[in-house]
């Protein structure tokens, strides 16, 4: 398997959390459950999309603006980058 079809998967396996987390949402809501928990299940999910999309871009710096481009950005440069990235959707 290659590094790119092994972050695809860890991406595709990150958003099916994701949308259980979602899912339980619903039920929740369906079941007129304590919105306190609905909050807590919402911050879950709010954390889970911002960490998926920490993942996306960090494999976009790292496949297209690293290896892939035409002009490459320099590996520190991306490293700092990514480090950005993670810091701001935390």
């Amino acid at each position: 398997m290659s590094h790119h079809e092994r972050e695809k998967l860890k991406l595709m396996q990150r958003l099916k959390k994701v949308r259980g987390q979602l899912d339980a949402v619903e039920r929740s809501l369906a079941a007129d459950e304590d919105c306190g928990g609905q909050l807590m299940q919402l911050a879950a999910v709010r954390g889970g999309v911002n960490g998926l999309m920490a993942d996306v871009l960090e494999t976009h710096i790292r496949f297209h603006l690293v290896d892939g481009a035409k002009e490459q950005i320099a590996p520190e440069l991306a490293e700092d980058l990514i480090d950005l990235v993670h810091a701001y959707l935390k």
